[in-house]
């Protein structure tokens, strides 16, 4: 199955895959910290292409930041983690739908308050954000971009709590939602998770001591740290001189992890949730095979999406371009596939716009007969903790049957993993999933307006500009043109709070 995220940066209303918002790195008491970041971030590239950032804890204890729209080859070089000297630091790689990246909304934050300066990453979506944020607005809070993770900042810059972490941890439990957060300050680097353990966040160690945090386990394997653990649901994880200090932030209810994760976000080669992420992709695959077989005689898989994302970056929103870049990704090889039958596997179908090319693709290219196999069941609700997929409106799988589905994207047979089988697999790890792309149904719902057809939530703005009245707060409009920056710069991130 491809593990990758799609590689066109289009607005969500022309995105043919669910995509994974962001992925976060820490790194603690290595004096090569920064580039263990910059290395980190590029095994979690496919978590996020557009935007990328790291904050260091210099020596003389100041958070220095350098963040950019691109990607993370892009975003860096020697001379930019030059800037950034010291054994602790965060990184950030992320997505931004607009049709530009705002350089505003890369992460990590550096905030400054009155007892210092902190910096934050976030993988995740806060699903009470809104009501949060006009609270915080009506008691006087200025905010500077459209993220919710500057609520967390402004969240631990009113807390009354000394020492830090006990702030952090005032500040967590009034969030809902999705969150992984990776924070840093001059002395500190802290871990914490939400109670359902929507995202993944895992802990390694290098062999000289160093301390690593990473959304997935392909960063550790990069830099060469083993892995220890994940960051348990509803735990705060403080590391500093003193060595590793673990919190209960709230006991936490019935886990509810993204199964998402398993099915396309995560790379193969990553543990997630415990579980490999391969493995698990390999038993989807037995089970479409033994529940939905087909006589044929070529069997491909749509390519991983990952492979092609430096094309895929600068490719523009047009239909042409679009219709041009499945066929690079494809490339058909006409005396392998004239007169056979081909079953396609692909690991979902959101709009069926994409599948619908393939099948065409494929035809042209002489197939006989092409069948779709798809390694998840039927998408038909959006998701809202950290995953950006389209408005259920615009979900092909909640307007149309699987016949229905079938002709329109014009393969001969089309056949979904059912949900029951997926459970079955999973076995007793069943009910510590998040099933609500595939049934509706929430663990935990949101407050106000999180989503609206045309998309533009989580850790940043996903749209354009003007369509954010009525999907965030009124005021968060009043963006100038120069706010749109896609240069490459550093700046210190600094927000008052």
């Amino acid at each position: 199955m491809a593990a990758a995220t799609p590689a066109t940066p289009a607005a969500a209303s022309v995105a043919h895959k669910p995509r994974e918002e962001c992925g976060v790195v820490g790194i603690y008491g290595d004096p090569e910290a920064s580039r263990l970041c910059y290395l980190s971030l590029h095994a979690l590239q496919h978590r996020g292409q557009e935007g990328a950032g790291i904050v260091a804890a210099t020596p003389d204890g100041i958070l220095k930041s350098v963040t950019g729209v691109g990607l993370v080859s892009e975003v860096f070089n020697e001379s930019k983690l030059d800037q950034l000297p010291g054994d602790n630091a965060i990184g950030h790689v992320r997505y931004s739908t607009a049709g530009q990246s705002m350089l505003k909304n890369v992460q990590p934050f550096v905030a400054g308050y009155r007892f210092g300066r902190v910096g934050v990453a976030h993988n995740g979506n806060l699903v009470n954000y809104q009501t949060l944020r006009a609270e915080l607005e009506e008691n006087g809070s200025i905010f500077g971009t459209s993220s919710d993770t500057e609520v967390v900042l402004h969240l631990i810059a009113i807390s009354k709590h000394r020492p830090f972490f006990l702030r952090i941890v005032e500040a967590c439990e009034k969030l809902k939602g999705a969150y992984s957060m990776v924070f840093l300050t001059e002395d500190k680097l802290v871990a914490v998770r939400d109670p359902f353990g929507f995202r993944p966040l895992v802990m390694g160690r290098r062999s000289n001591g160093a301390i690593v945090f990473a959304s997935e386990t392909c960063a550790l394997d990069l830099i060469e740290a083993t892995y220890e653990r994940e960051v348990n649901p509803g735990e705060v994880l403080i590391i500093d001189k003193d060595g590793v200090q673990s919190l209960c932030l709230m006991q936490h209810p019935t886990l509810k992890s993204c199964i998402f994760e398993h099915i396309y976000f995560s790379l193969p080669n990553s543990v997630v949730f415990g579980k490999s992420v391969y493995e698990s992709r390999s038993k989807f695959g037995e089970i479409l095979a033994s529940e939905s077989p087909v006589e044929c005689d070529v069997v491909i898989a749509v390519p991983d999406s990952g492979v092609v994302a430096a094309i895929g970056t600068f490719i523009e929103p047009s239909q042409r371009i679009r219709d041009f870049g499945v066929k690079l990704k494809l490339s058909p090889v006409r005396s392998v596939l004239e007169g056979k039958r081909v079953v396609v596997v692909d690991d979902s179908i959101v709009r069926g716009t994409t599948s619908s090319k393939i099948v065409r693709l494929l035809k042209e290219a002489g197939a006989k007969e092409v069948h779709m196999r798809i390694a998840s069941p039927p998408i038909i609700a959006s998701c809202y903790y950290g995953v950006d997929t389209l408005s259920s409106e615009e979900l092909i799988s909640n307007r149309m049957s699987v016949e229905e589905i079938r002709d329109f994207i014009g393969c001969d047979s089309l056949a979904f993993l059912k949900i029951d089988s997926l459970k079955k697999m999973l076995a007793s790890d069943s009910p510590n999933f998040c099933y609500g792309c595939f049934s509706g149904n929430y663990p935990v719902l949101p407050s106000g307006i999180v989503k609206r057809v045309g998309d533009f939530v989580d850790d940043g703005l996903i749209g354009s500009i003007d369509s954010i009245d009525g999907g965030w707060l009124q005021g968060s409009k009043e963006q100038k043109k120069e706010d749109l920056d896609v240069n490459h710069e550093e700046h210190d991130g600094k927000v008052i709070v």
